[in-house]
């Protein structure tokens, strides 16, 4: 069994007791795919920098309960062996009505019961976006945290994760507070036309706005973000056949991801690997769009994982006052492992020389990771706690300054 938790201090999932940044497939590839390569797809991701795959299903129904359970326990138990964890999918299920007696309180109790002690458990997803205008009917909070306190009474060693649409407000979001442990929203901007999923919002810095609205909407509880790979509106249909597909760029989605930890995000979802009618014929076959995991999330993926830059996604905000000079400039500040790291993206469509301060005073130089000069990082100096450095539109930065 498998015991996890949230750090109050920092957000970070404790998976038995050690602080890490879930990185998500939102889905990852089918059970037994085959990677390009011919190795086995959990084995290529979990290299590739995963940790956590979406698992179960929309639709759970009592008359086929154990067939599909026993399908879910054989994806947990593939994860298990990869080392890879599984946020899993409850549907509809978890939303509760006032009577004792219902078919989503036995399905529930079912689900949780038999899955709840599986090692490769990370955590429950909730009904997804209950608050959305567009749903057919908003989910009602009472029945969701009738849920939650049923569920969590059943099993106290896995949090239940709420992701809702980008659209409402924060306050409008606050009282699914005590339904969740996590939340977070999806968010997919790239698209024809621009803003289709983000409210008419054009540029993808709306990532960092709905991130900081999640926020607020949270409270103390922290947020995943979950990122485009693809999404319905990019998917020529009967009902849509003007959409046209879209996938984000590495530079694009690598600029949302920073974009959504420098405002607050604590995880990562990648939605859409698993919607092939867009992808390519090799690709469809295999159910999973691995040319965009090639070419975007592993990339970004192992920058992330990577010893360089993993315990800053960890630590605490820093309490330095770190500052840049363009008001479009957005940055947050980590310590961790004997390091200050400096996280900054820039949203405006400026390209100009910005200039950070606040840095501690006896600091000469620091490196930007992931940029190499002479096949180490480059290096920027630094002097009075001040440096500076160009920065273009969705250009993302880490700095590392040894303490």
């Amino acid at each position: 069994m498998s015991v996890v938790a949230v750090d109050r201090a920092t957000g970070a999932l404790l998976l038995e007791g050690r602080k890490v940044f879930p990185l998500v497939l939102s889905n990852g590839p089918p059970l037994g795919a085959k990677a390009p390569d011919g190795g086995d797809a959990f084995a290529k991701i979990a290299a590739g920098g995963a940790s956590f795959i979406r698992v179960g299903r929309p639709n759970w129904s009592l008359e086929s309960i154990d067939q599909q359970i026993a399908a879910e326990r054989e994806v947990l138990d593939a994860a298990a062996a990869h080392g890879l964890h599984c946020w899993l999918q409850l549907g509809d299920v978890p939303d509760l009505p006032a009577h004792a007696l219902s078919p989503n309180r036995r399905l529930l109790k079912n689900i949780v019961g038999q899955l709840k002690d599986h090692p490769a458990l990370g955590a429950w997803k909730g009904i997804d976006e209950p608050a959305n205008p567009n749903r057919p009917a908003r989910v009602p909070v009472a029945g969701l945290v009738r849920a939650y306190r049923t569920l969590r009474a059943a099993d106290p060693n896995h949090p239940v994760v709420i992701t809702q649409a980008p659209v409402g407000t924060a306050a409008q979001l606050v009282p699914y507070r005590p339904a969740f442990d996590i939340t977070g929203a999806d968010i997919y901007p790239v698209s024809y036309p621009p803003g289709k999923h983000a409210g008419g919002k054009h540029d993808i810095g709306v990532v960092g706005d709905i991130t900081r609205k999640m926020v607020r909407a949270a409270g103390s509880k922290p947020i995943w973000m979950t990122l485009q790979i693809a999404w319905s509106g990019v998917i020529a249909t009967e009902q849509h056949p003007a959409n046209v597909p879209r996938f984000p760029t590495l530079s694009q989605e690598r600029f949302m991801a920073y974009q959504a930890i420098i405002n607050g995000a604590r995880g990562l979802a990648f939605f859409g690997g698993h919607l092939t009618q867009i992808a390519r014929p090799a690709d469809a076959e295999a159910g999973w769009n691995w040319t965009f995991w090639e070419r975007v999330l592993r990339p970004l993926l192992e920058e992330l994982t990577s010893d360089s830059l993993a315990p800053a996604l960890v630590a605490p905000n820093a309490r330095s006052r770190v500052k840049a000079s363009a008001k479009d400039v957005e940055l947050v500040p980590r310590e961790a492992g004997g390091f200050l790291y400096v996280i900054a993206v820039r949203r405006g469509s400026a390209t100009s020389r910005v200039g950070f301060s606040g840095l501690p005073a006896r600091l000469t130089g620091g490196e930007v990771l992931f940029e190499y000069n002479d096949q180490a990082f480059r290096t920027v100096k630094v002097a009075n706690g001040r440096f500076r450095d160009w920065f273009g539109q969705h250009d993302a930065r880490v700095y590392r300054f040894q303490l």
